[in-house]
């Protein structure tokens, strides 16, 4: 289960019908009786359904039949049914097409990152960022889990994660080894990891005993050198590869050694072509 708020449901259901449908309201059609079936015209990975019976729910509408969230749907198959008065179909319409067609585009693309990753290395993760567009987080986070990743960090207050940007307040890496075993105390039950762009920060952080190293814009040729010089100081310490992955180099990244992949790639691409049919009942 992902959980979103039924207050979130209602904001997409206000963003599209502030006020009233005036087209089916002129033409006089709202109180005739119809069906409405969704169907791709492409292979995918499907995210949104449980929202868009929700919200359809909410509008007046009775869902039929449907496909949950993670299923695979082929070309041109029916993946949901509803039945209702054409405003209340016309209302959930272009909403719920938006939020199928960007979800579901978000799990695909996740869903091909993590097979390629896997099938290179059975134990490495796909992980995504916080790069997400406002408003969007609880929709692209679910879509990402129903594509068979994890979410990175979902905010600032869930890990430890520290960028070159903090070390400007600590004068600089060597601030913060002359801390870490403060750091490490005080958040005892966290993880504390650094981001660096280079192996001599990364062995520096490892002897100092960092719980992870995060590689920024290292290339795979580069990373797959360091992870055994690292892991030569401490076995058990957590790897991950950031910058720039995406479906074209994913498979070299995976073959570096490191424990996840970290991306933003998922969340930007052509959503999945999917369409609507209405019939008169």
């Amino acid at each position: 289960m992902f959980y979103i708020p039924d207050e979130r449901i209602e904001e997409y259901i206000k963003e599209n019908v502030p006020y009233l449908d005036l087209t089916t309201l002129v033409l006089g059609i709202g109180n005739r009786k119809g069906k409405m079936s969704f169907y791709s015209r492409e292979e995918a990975v499907l995210c949104g359904t449980e929202e868009v019976i929700r919200l359809c729910d909410k509008l007046g509408s009775r869902v039929l039949s449907y496909f949950p969230s993670g299923s695979v749907v082929k070309p041109n198959e029916t993946f949901l049914e509803v039945e209702g008065k054409a405003e209340e179909l016309h209302a959930a319409w272009k909403v719920s097409l938006n939020i199928l067609e960007y979800c579901s585009g978000i799990a695909t693309r996740t869903r091909r990152m993590v097979d390629i990753a896997t099938k290179i290395n059975p134990r490495i993760s796909i992980v995504t960022t916080r790069k997400i567009f406002p408003g969007t987080k609880e929709l692209a986070t679910k879509a990402v889990v129903v594509g068979g990743g994890f979410p990175h960090r979902l905010g600032l207050s869930e890990t430890i994660l520290i960028f070159k940007q903090h070390l400007s307040f600590l004068g600089g890496l060597s601030g913060l080894l002359e801390i870490l075993d403060e750091i490490r105390t005080r958040a005892c039950e966290k993880k504390v990891i650094v981001e660096v762009e280079n192996l001599e920060d990364a062995l520096a952080l490892c002897k100092g005993g960092v719980d992870g190293i995060q590689f920024d814009k290292v290339s795979p040729p580069e990373l797959k050198s360091y992870v055994p010089k690292i892991r030569g100081i401490n076995p058990a310490v957590i790897l991950l590869a950031a910058g720039g992955i995406n479906l074209d180099n994913v498979a070299d990244y995976a073959k570096t050694g490191v424990d996840a992949l970290v991306t933003t790639s998922v969340y930007f691409g052509k959503p999945v072509d999917l369409s609507v049919k209405m019939i008169e009942l």
